[in-house]
């Protein structure tokens, strides 16, 4: 038994406490408009529901918004169950009777990742409890497609909105920074916060740059300086073309890239070449690698001697891949074999002449001539 069925129904003298709340209950200090003031008063003289159920939803009266009966009721468990004078247990057992008559509509409960709150659930009148509480005429009740879709604008403007967050806080708020840049966050070091950061990149794109191509380029000037902040502003107001700098030490980069490619290349199939024996297409030389692949021997095939080749590594590669070297067949073998053979060897029937005192007597005037001075007359 409530406070006030106690009091009325004369069980004893009331306590000073039960008094005062009962006096509280009766002559509220709020002044409610009249609307709200008559939806209240309707709600509490509900006699097809029980007197629990009545209680909330006088309360729920109070506290929705009368411009918006439709809206979501945005109110704190403990306001209600003030304004009701019921216990928790009470107050849940008076919604599911409100549910039961088909006066409220209870949702799931949701969770709100961007405020970080969990586990929130709204009540909403139906349109049968609006119009019984005189919020709506029955002409200007909505369909229930269009009361649908008012519960996703709950409103709080009666229910003590002080005390209550915003769903909406962006609004009201300064927008946070997000994730800056992975170029970007050696920024940091130097003094530079997230919101600084993202300040510079926005003036950067004013200037017609972008502010990691600057931080880039000057990186080890900027790191030196006294005030970091102010000379990368002098930069971003410059006239330098960084990104032209950054694009030229790409172009750097990627060949130089290139070259090693090339060079580990023809160092891997010179490897796999070590003890073969290569010819030109003409068949006109001959190429011998080593057992280790680090040298090379060119033979010419109207020549009986070999030369030792240099930086021969990239030029090979690059004559295989064009198909301008083969591999030497054994044909290939014996053909500049006999070539050297004949290079080396002295022809039939030639013999060295033999040397005579008057071969000597010659060689020994040529060298007296080679020695001698010219001398100078005088008259």
């Amino acid at each position: 038994m409530s406070i006030a069925q106690r009091f009325v129904a004369g069980e004893g003298e009331a306590h000073p406490e039960d008094r005062a709340a009962l006096t509280a209950f009766r002559c509220d200090s709020t002044n409610l408009p009249w609307t709200t003031f008559r939806a209240a008063f309707r709600a509490a003289h509900i006699e097809e529901i029980p007197s629990r159920a009545r209680a909330v939803l006088s309360a729920l009266a109070r506290t929705v918004d009368a411009a918006k009966p439709f809206a979501a009721i945005f109110a704190r468990r403990e306001l209600l169950t003030g304004r009701a004078l019921q216990s928790m247990r009470t107050f849940y057992r008076s919604l599911d009777d409100l549910e039961l008559a088909g006066l409220i509509d209870r949702r799931a409960q949701s969770r709100y990742v961007e405020a970080g709150l969990f586990g929130r659930a709204y009540i909403h009148l139906t349109a049968r409890a609006a119009e019984i509480l005189g919020l709506v005429e029955q002409s200007e009740a909505p369909s229930p497609k269009a009361a649908e879709s008012s519960f996703d604008h709950p409103s709080a403007r009666l229910a003590d909105g002080g005390i209550y967050k915003d769903l909406n806080p962006s609004i009201f708020q300064k927008r946070q920074p997000g994730q800056v840049p992975e170029d970007l966050q050696r920024l940091r070091t130097l003094g530079f916060l997230d919101f600084l950061i993202f300040k510079l990149m926005r003036e950067a794109r004013e200037h017609g740059k972008r502010l990691s191509d600057v931080v880039e380029v000057t990186w080890n000037h900027l790191k030196l300086a006294k005030a970091p902040i102010n000379y990368l502003r002098s930069l971003l107001r410059s006239t330098v073309d960084f990104s032209l700098q950054i694009r030229q030490r790409n172009d750097l980069t990627a060949e130089e890239q290139a070259r090693l490619k090339r060079a580990m290349e023809a160092e891997q199939l010179a490897r796999q070449s070590a003890g073969q024996t290569f010819v030109d297409a003409s068949c006109r030389y001959k190429y011998v690698i080593d057992e280790d692949g680090e040298n090379m021997v060119v033979y010419a095939l109207d020549e009986g001697i070999g030369r030792q080749a240099a930086g021969w590594k990239e030029a090979f590669a690059t004559a295989r891949a064009r198909g301008q070297i083969r591999v030497a067949t054994e044909s290939d073998r014996q053909r500049f074999g006999q070539t050297c053979r004949f290079a080396s060897e002295p022809e039939q029937g030639s013999e060295r002449p033999p040397v005579t005192a008057q071969i000597r007597a010659h060689i020994a005037e040529l060298r007296s001539l080679l020695g001698a001075r010219p001398t100078i007359r005088t008259a």
